[in-house]
């Protein structure tokens, strides 16, 4: 089934993986995944090994790894002209050394990510390693995930000793891209920035520049373009456009170009776990697509989505049942987001025949350059938010003509929360959270497994009913006299407060707050119920925040200035 903004599924597809050197984090357990990557780095990585040349005839021969100062020390001042190298591949790896001798820069990032089980608190610090490169207007390109939740990151250009203090200006984490400024002027000193080309074509091949495990000196795998197409990216859990690569994607390689010429093609991101160098690179559309977005509004504005999930219709008997003619082609609609603008004027059973114009085809694709096809999501993705699409129909057997405008859409369960606070709100011991895929990542490696079943459904395949709505659930319960009797009703969601249904947490603080009664009721799944006075509750909830060391009931995002003096006031109890 064809998901077009719909990505609700599990984090990570095909066994695909980040590149960030993890492998060399200080107190960090791989088994112990944060957020949206399951798997990501659950096995072992390869070691990336250096070649050791002292010759010319073992340069020429090199068949993958260059290294760029063991080039220099070969051959010297008597280095070859470009085009004296036999091998045209093996020159355009000494053009992308050049290239990046003076662009592509380490980066050094110590991160903190959120306990979400005990979300009034961070997990250990880590310390991990990434690369970049400098575009215009002094910035430096990388990927999200080398600086999510990022607390301090260095950045170092080659040949110096010197780190530099560099401050994240935006993140994309769908796109997985990230944009670092560096003050110092110190540092811009010799330094060049690289330009953006376009997408390879098949066979062509392409250098990926970058500072990868196994050495600390910047490195230049080259390969060549495999295929081009929709991928999920492993990080933000998206389906976007991305160039398979047959060159070596290590840890570490993560945010380094992957040179073509004198241009930039793409941002190494990921590889395939398990499979020899098949790698991933972000490519040149959807680069400019999240540097444009930062440049018109100053901050990361997303992907759009038609917010809708489509069924293709390959088989002729479900294409002759919707009343679809010889020589029509297009998809079925099977499921739309309530919060899309797609919902106001597609129904269930639509066929989308054509997007801008575009036909679809009855497996979902579009055309794309020279005999290749994409799914047409991609067409959608590239659209600027608030714009607006044609989509051609057939309803009843009728065709029509609709304007959609498109936006980017938020899942009624996070797939990320990448650079911010959980939320959480604590009322007589009663940890309420709002549902997040990284709460169900704590429960380890097979969370889809080991995590309650109900949630991780819901988590996966519900949709939002309107805009702000939020599956509230119980997530623990801190021990005392006042909540005794209740243990077994942890992981249960939230429906009502005292008969009021709950939209999200801060309605639910709000319903407990305002309680005018003796007692304050809370209906959960499975008709269960909690009950409490409601001034003992309160007193309770003083003691119990002690007792644990836990500086607040609530969250900074839920406090507002009528909170805090009771918050303080708890607190200090």
């Amino acid at each position: 089934m064809l998901r077009i903004g719909l990505t609700a599924g599990r984090a990570v597809a095909r066994r695909l993986r980040t590149s960030s050197n993890r492998c060399l984090v200080r107190n960090f357990n791989l088994n112990n995944n944060n957020n949206n990557r399951k798997n990501v780095f659950a096995s072992s990585f390869k070691a990336f090994t250096t070649c050791s040349i002292s010759d010319s005839n073992a340069i020429a021969t090199t068949s993958n790894i260059l290294d760029a100062e063991t080039v220099t020390e070969a051959y010297g001042a008597d280095a070859p002209k470009y085009g004296a190298v036999e091998d045209s591949a093996m020159s355009d790896a000494y053009a992308a050394i050049e290239l990046a001798l003076d662009s592509v820069v380490k980066i050094f990032t110590v991160a903190s990510s959120p306990n979400y089980f005990l979300p009034w608190q961070n997990k250990s610090q880590r310390e991990t390693m990434g690369s970049g490169f400098v575009i215009s207007q002094r910035r430096i390109l990388t990927n999200a995930h080398v600086v999510a939740d990022h607390t301090f990151v260095l950045v170092r250009k080659h040949g110096s000793p010197t780190k530099y203090r560099a401050e994240v200006k935006a993140v994309g984490h769908e796109c997985d891209l990230a944009i670092l400024v560096v003050e110092n002027e110190e540092f811009w000193d010799g330094m060049t920035f690289l330009e953006l080309g376009d997408v390879p074509f098949l066979q062509e091949a392409v250098a990926v520049v970058g500072y990868p495990q196994g050495g600390d000196n910047i490195s230049v795998t080259k390969g060549v373009v495999s295929r081009v197409e929709p991928t999920q990216y492993v990080h933000g859990a998206s389906q976007l456009l991305a160039i398979q690569i047959d060159a070596a994607i290590n840890p570490g390689n993560s945010g380094g170009p992957a040179i073509m010429g004198d241009k930039v093609a793409g941002v190494a991101f990921q590889n395939l776990s398990g499979a020899e160098n098949i790698g991933y690179i972000i490519p040149v559309p959807v680069i400019k697509h999240f540097i444009a977005g930062v440049e018109e509004t100053g901050d990361y504005v997303g992907f759009c989505s038609m917010g809708m999930s489509c069924q293709p219709t390959e088989n002729a008997q479900l294409r002759e049942h919707f009343q679809m003619r010889p020589g029509l082609t297009g998809v079925l609609v099977s499921k739309i987001n309530p919060l899309s603008d797609a919902y106001k004027v597609l129904k269930k059973d639509d066929i989308v025949l054509s997007f801008d114009g575009v036909p679809i085809a009855n497996d979902g694709t579009v055309p794309f350059r020279n005999r290749e096809r994409i799914t047409f999501d991609h067409l959608v993705s590239m659209k600027k938010p608030d714009e607006t699409a044609q989509v051609r129909v057939m309803r009843n057997g009728e065709e029509h003509e609709f304007s959609v405008t498109l936006r980017p859409l938020q899942p009624l369960v996070p797939v990320h929360q990448f650079d911010k606070l959980p939320s959480y709100f604590i009322f007589a011991g009663f940890v309420f959270i709002p549902l997040t895929q990284p709460y169900l990542h704590e429960y380890g490696e097979d969370w889809y497994n080991a995590s309650p079943r109900r949630l991780c459904e819901r988590a996966l395949r519900e949709l939002p009913k309107k805009a702000g709505e939020q599956l509230v659930i119980l997530s623990q319960i801190l021990m005392d006299d006042i909540n005794a009797g209740y243990e077994r009703l942890a992981e249960l969601q939230v429906k009502k407060v005292n008969g009021v249904e709950v939209e999200n947490l801060k309605h639910l603080r709000q319903l407990v707050e305002d309680c005018s009664i003796e007692s304050v009721r809370f209906d959960l799944d499975d008709e269960r119920v909690i009950a409490l006075n409601y001034d003992a509750a309160k007193v309770a909830t003083s003691r119990i925040l002690k007792r644990h060391r836990i500086p607040y009931a609530m969250s900074t995002d839920l406090i507002d200035e009528q909170n805090v003096p009771q918050i303080e006031l708890a607190c200090s109890s």
